[in-house]
């Protein structure tokens, strides 16, 4: 009877002894949190938010009293296709890629406004909103000419919009402009009209320059022939008026022989009046 008792309180304590190693195991075990490289914790304290963000490492918390929520601050990328109408109001079906990451210092104030579906209730929901704010600036067309430009703007659009709850925007691409096969054949015809155009315009302008160019040959040509009548007309005249002049010492001449009654003046002056009869034969 005394080993029964005996052999009972033996087993009650080994029992005892085993249950305390458990409780003071799972104790440590709930005090001990790791925070993984790449992660923030968040701690609750009965439910309720702590300021203080655990970075990565090994932290202790009370057990049964705070729990720890790991933030994941790894840069995340986010594809939405959504649709969107530009300014001319055609629909424009886009599909963009965004590569962000939350920031550590506002992991606690994130999962307090937010929780941990922040991809979802925050970050996507704003991509649209900003996508559609934006696309609305710019035509069809011109969304297709300034996608550049238009990246560069939803960039800062989105980081001014998500800076606030710590969400940091590192990267946005526009993968895909899409419009209705309406919109596309529009501008295939308006492409075509443009080229048929520019290829009128061309044969104008040779057309143009072909014409210029025959002109103006003319234009020397008549130059040249008119330059060719004044030269002629004016050796013409230098001729006449050689022979002019000749003719005329000659017929001066003539008449003064023809007038003359044979006789020598009597009386000389300082002029000479007298005519060389053979110079007149010559």
């Amino acid at each position: 009877m005394f080993r029964d008792k005996a052999g009972n309180f033996a087993v009650g304590r080994i029992v005892g002894m085993i249950v305390l190693l458990v409780v003071l195991l799972v104790l440590i075990g709930g005090s001990v949190f790791v925070v993984e490289a790449g992660q923030t914790g968040v701690v609750l304290t009965f439910g309720r938010v702590s300021p203080v963000v655990l970075q990565e490492g090994i932290h202790f918390k009370i057990p049964f009293a705070q729990n720890v929520i790991a933030i994941n601050n790894r840069i995340v990328k986010t594809e939405v296709n959504t649709e969107a109408f530009s300014k001319d109001l055609q629909t424009v079906s886009t599909v963009i890629a965004v590569n962000y990451h939350i920031n550590k210092s506002s992991s606690a104030e994130l999962y307090k406004q937010v929780g941990l579906g922040y991809d979802d209730v925050l970050v996507i929901p704003a991509i649209n909103e900003v996508l559609k704010a934006v696309t609305a600036n710019y035509t069809a067309q011109q969304l297709v000419s300034s996608r550049g430009d238009v990246s560069i703007l939803l960039d800062e659009n989105l980081n001014t919009k998500l800076n606030a709850y710590g969400v940091i925007i590192d990267d946005l691409n526009i993968i895909n402009w899409d419009f209705t096969e309406e919109y596309i054949s529009a501008i295939e015809a308006k492409q075509v009209a443009e080229q048929n155009l520019i290829k009128t315009r061309t044969e104008q302008e040779q057309a143009l320059v072909i014409a210029n160019t025959e002109a103006q040959k003319q234009v020397i040509a008549a130059q040249a022939e008119a330059n060719k009548i004044i030269l002629l007309a004016n050796a013409t005249a230098e001729s006449n008026m050689t022979i002019a002049n000749s003719l005329s010492d000659m017929l001066i001449r003539f008449e003064t022989l023809r007038k003359w009654d044979g006789k020598l003046p009597k009386v000389t002056g300082g002029a000479n009046t007298f005519v060389d009869i053979g110079a007149l034969g010559e």
